[in-house]
């Protein structure tokens, strides 16, 4: 085989490794899912229907064109409007032949059409259209929510991946360390030396078997979450995953004050815009419902045109023939629609439904400046433990390296050996949940603030 070839195969084979991975960071994976997630685009299809509905709404006030044509048959007729009797002399004696059917049956073309345009309707159609455009707003608000859910559930699976991935190497560590410790204790059993017990083996065992239960159980979380991540960012199963950050670090604490916070949050959350419009939306709902107790001027033409060929036409102005005619005529009018009773009940139900909004944006502008405190103080309590839990592990696992030294050395006992192992894996398992609890927090309160937009 030729070293050329060699060569291209290399590369060949390179390339396809480096393919059959994906590597994201945590800004790409957010970036990702908000272009693929499917509950996005749902609530943007929602979104356009209501930009639809604006469209129909200010549409009423245009020309509305109707007709309606048709074929059937109508009695055939022959003759004027007195019988043959008639003339020189003779009685006129009007025709009584109407329903007869001794001439035949004639084929009837029939059109009716009108073209109207709405002069004014008293503030329906403007009522509505207000309404249908603060209804798009709201929609839009939707959007937002959705996409500041999807940013914190992508948090939750990056971070969940990592503080799975770094608990289960870490037990992985402490697992080998208590196994290498009970081969120790094992080979003193069997020379009889070191002063070790069968008890001491049967604790290590015992500490080595719990340690790959927590092991398993991080391994089981580290899958769910990857998988999550994947299914979010829109990844296939089947490919291979890589995260940017290989440890679990807590972010930088954010600066701003609660107050600061508190008003952001009055300003720019998306419940907060959608109470807004939405009691907007609400007034001009009340506003239309009361017009419709009110007429339409409207201005147009209308007109009518009938003919069968096999009946004589009668051209008496007085003589009215749906079979044989034609005529059109502009218009102008006004239109009522009464119905007392339905009418008073949608306007109170449009009342309600505005009272019902009004009370509710006085209860969320009291609740979301509780809820932007709890987040804070949940963030900077989280942030004060992590210190606190960092330097508790870093002494215990200086406690841990020197009570496994002297227990080599044989200047320590077992049991104090594994209680320092014990104190290092809470530690240290309490910091990486405090840090992924923290980092979540962080994530948290940036969402009840509104700044995922």
């Amino acid at each position: 085989m030729s070293k050329a070839f060699c060569a291209v195969l290399l590369c060949f084979f390179a390339f396809v490794n480096v393919n059959a991975a994906e590597q994201l960071s945590l800004s790409d994976a957010i970036e990702r899912a908000l272009n693929t997630d499917s509950r996005i685009s749902e609530l943007e299809a929602f979104v356009e229907h209501a930009k639809a509905l604006l469209d129909e709404a200010e549409g009423s006030d245009d020309i509305t064109i109707s007709a309606n044509a048709f074929v059937g048959v109508s009695p055939a007729v022959n003759g004027g409007f007195f019988k043959e009797s008639c003339g020189d002399g003779k009685t006129c004696e009007t025709r009584r032949d109407r329903y007869s059917l001794s001439d035949g049956l004639s084929p009837w073309f029939n059109v009716q059409y009108g073209i109207i345009k709405p002069l004014k309707t008293f503030g329906k159609i403007e009522s509505y259209a207000l309404a249908a455009k603060h209804n798009i707003d709201l929609k839009k608000q939707d959007v937002r929510l959705q996409r500041g859910a999807t940013i914190l559930d992508v948090n939750k699976a990056y971070y969940g991946y990592l503080a799975a991935k770094n608990t289960r190497l870490f037990l992985r560590d402490i697992q080998q360390r208590v196994d290498k410790a009970a081969e120790t204790v094992q080979a003193w059993l069997d020379e009889g030396e070191g002063g070790a017990s069968q008890s001491d083996l049967f604790a290590l065992q015992a500490a080595s078997a719990l340690a790959n239960s927590y092991v398993v159980k991080a391994q089981a979380l580290e899958t769910i979450a990857i998988e999550g991540l994947k299914l979010l960012t829109g990844i296939e199963s089947s490919v291979e995953l890589e995260l940017a950050e290989e440890t679990l670090s807590p972010v930088e604490l954010p600066e701003l004050e609660l107050d600061e916070y508190q008003r952001q949050a009055l300003a720019e959350r998306p419940e907060i815009k959608q109470l807004d419009h939405g009691l907007k939306a609400s007034r001009a709902l009340v506003q239309a419902k009361k017009a419709m107790n009110k007429p339409n001027l409207y201005a147009g033409i209308v007109g009518m045109a009938a003919y069968s060929p096999l009946r004589d036409r009668v051209d008496n102005p007085f003589v009215y023939d749906p079979f044989n005619d034609i005529g059109t005529t502009p218009i102008i009018g006004l239109q009522w629609e009464w119905a007392g009773g339905v009418q008073t009940a949608r306007a109170k139900q449009a009342q309600a439904q505005l009272n019902a909004l009004v009370e509710k944006n006085a209860f969320a502008r009291k609740g979301i400046p509780y809820q932007v405190t709890e987040s804070y103080a949940q963030m900077h309590g989280h942030h004060a433990s992590l210190i606190s839990l960092k330097q508790s592990a870093k002494a215990a696992r200086k406690w841990m390296i020197t009570s496994y030294t002297d227990f080599e050395a044989g200047l320590q006992p077992v049991d104090k050996m594994v209680g320092a192992f014990q104190a290092y894996v809470l530690s240290y398992t309490s910091y990486l949940q405090t840090v992924f609890d923290y980092n979540m927090q962080v994530a948290e309160l940036n969402q009840v603030t509104g700044a995922y937009q």
